[in-house]
């Protein structure tokens, strides 16, 4: 399966528009038609690929462990059991993919404690020219991960509190709370940069 030949989106439009599209992609696969795969490949899998590479804040595997995901996803999707939305399940294999990644390569030391930012951002003459979605990206991938991950699924992927908390497994109130310790993480380690932020 190949992630970066696939740029023709299949319309389905003309399906029942009160069903959920994934749904009837999903129940067309099990009934044998393969080409209904490769579209949820296309429908999801930038979103699979932007939740990788901001858990790992890495992009040399990014390609590699989002293939892993839609192979995971093959393999298993005939266990989907239609009780919840594809993306959720989806982003759940995601997120496992990515813990399974870290603890192989032992690479937790990537993120480095808030303590540290000031050498990672520091002020000056030069931060009129800095790359304001370089460094907002930057210090997303400086949070632990019990955090990071709420966030990027709420703020960037637009999640519900209810959808998060069925992906990690966890309370809606414990997601909001660790997105709101991510949000003020997140003003500390931008607070020098303000004033370019703001324009």
């Amino acid at each position: 399966m190949d992630l970066q030949k696939d740029k023709d989106i299949v319309d389905l439009n003309s399906g029942n528009p009160e069903q959920d599209e994934d749904f009837v992609l999903i129940r067309n696969f099990i009934k044998g038609d393969e080409t209904t795969f490769r579209t949820l490949v296309i429908k999801h899998k930038e979103k699979v690929r932007n939740l990788v590479f901001i858990t790992l804040g890495d992009t040399e595997y990014v390609d590699d462990i989002s293939q892993d995901v839609f192979i995971s996803v093959y393999h298993k999707i005939r266990d989907f059991r239609f009780e919840s939305k594809f993306t959720t399940w989806l982003y759940r294999i995601t997120v496992n993919k990515c813990r399974d990644y870290l603890r192989k390569k032992k690479v937790r030391s990537i993120f480095v404690p808030i303590g540290d930012s000031d050498r990672e951002y520091p002020t000056g003459p030069f931060s009129e020219n800095i790359d304001i979605p370089n460094l907002v990206q930057n210090a997303i991938s400086k949070l632990p991960e019990k955090l990071k991950v709420p966030l990027v699924l709420r703020d960037i992927d637009g999640l519900s509190y209810k959808e998060i908390a069925d992906q990690l497994g966890t309370e809606v109130g414990t997601i909001k709370s660790r997105i709101f310790r991510a949000r003020e993480n997140l003003k500390f380690l931008l607070e020098p940069y303000q004033k370019e932020l703001r324009a």
